[in-house]
């Protein structure tokens, strides 16, 4: 049985792989299977993404999934993956209060995942600092020093005014940080100066969501980037994969969309034990 001192030292183990040297990659799985993949594939840590666990789950992302359900989803993760550590996109908290961030995140830990991601969302910034004390609250009275990585919609939503937005969001960052959180995370920005300057200016691990057309993780480790995640581009491929093999069959009768499939007993074996 997992006990908050094993967590705490995963917990350790993975706030130190953050670094600009070489990024900690992280291709987001969504239930068990994707995540046996990703850490077969050698990955360090897996985490999971809010959208992709909603999806597979028929809920919409966007604080909609019960809290339960998620929950329950992250200790199936940790469970079949038990060697690295596990960190829970949990959206905004699955809680409508502070109080309630903090009953998520002891959740969270009881799960056996060792970080989370929190969003701020539409969110005033005074609020999601209670909201990220508070999770920093119940992390530390079960002894684990969860890592808590701050989302920052500022650039994904396009908040304000484009002259204002890096400032604001290093304001964000710096009021975050101070509330409890140990790294930022800002998607939607790819841009290499931009993203200089968000590394430059905050004082933590900075993550960036990266996609198709995106530069190499390399290059955004150059830039200071301790943090990249695909988010929920992954579940997003797999599931145009659907679609292009129902429209496929169902159109032409053929079944060229298959053709990269990953073979039954590969698939089978990562699933037993």
């Amino acid at each position: 049985m997992t006990t908050h001192v094993d967590l705490a030292a995963k917990a350790t183990a993975f706030a130190a792989l953050h670094t600009p040297a070489a990024p900690l990659a992280l291709a987001n799985a969504w239930d068990v299977a994707s995540a046996r993949i990703v850490a077969a594939a050698g990955a360090p840590a897996v985490a999971t993404t809010s959208a992709g666990v909603a999806w597979s789950l028929g809920s919409p992302d966007g604080d909609a999934l019960a809290r339960d359900r998620a929950l329950d989803l992250v200790a199936r993760v940790v469970a079949a993956v038990p060697a690295v550590p596990v960190t829970a996109d949990i959206e905004g908290g699955f809680g409508a209060d502070p109080a309630a961030v903090g009953e998520t995140v002891t959740g969270v830990l009881d799960a056996g995942a060792v970080g989370i991601n929190i969003e701020d969302g539409h969110r005033d910034p005074a609020e999601q600092i209670e909201r990220l004390a508070a999770a920093r609250a119940a992390a530390d009275a079960a002894g684990v020093p969860l890592y808590i990585n701050a989302r920052i919609d500022t650039y994904l939503r396009g908040f304000g005014e484009d002259a204002t937005r890096l400032d604001d969001t290093l304001a964000r960052a710096a009021a975050y940080l101070r509330a409890g959180a140990t790294g930022i995370f800002v998607p939607g920005v790819l841009d290499p100066a931009t993203v200089a300057e968000l590394a430059k200016g905050i004082d933590a691990p900075l993550n960036i969501l990266l996609g198709p057309d995106a530069p190499t993780v390399a290059a955004f480790g150059a830039l200071g980037v301790s943090r990249v995640s695909l988010g929920s581009w992954v579940a997003e491929a797999a599931y145009a994969v659907v679609r292009r093999a129902a429209e496929e069959l169902l159109s032409e009768g053929t079944y060229g969309a298959l053709a990269h499939s990953l073979p039954y007993g590969e698939l089978n074996d990562l699933l037993k034990g």
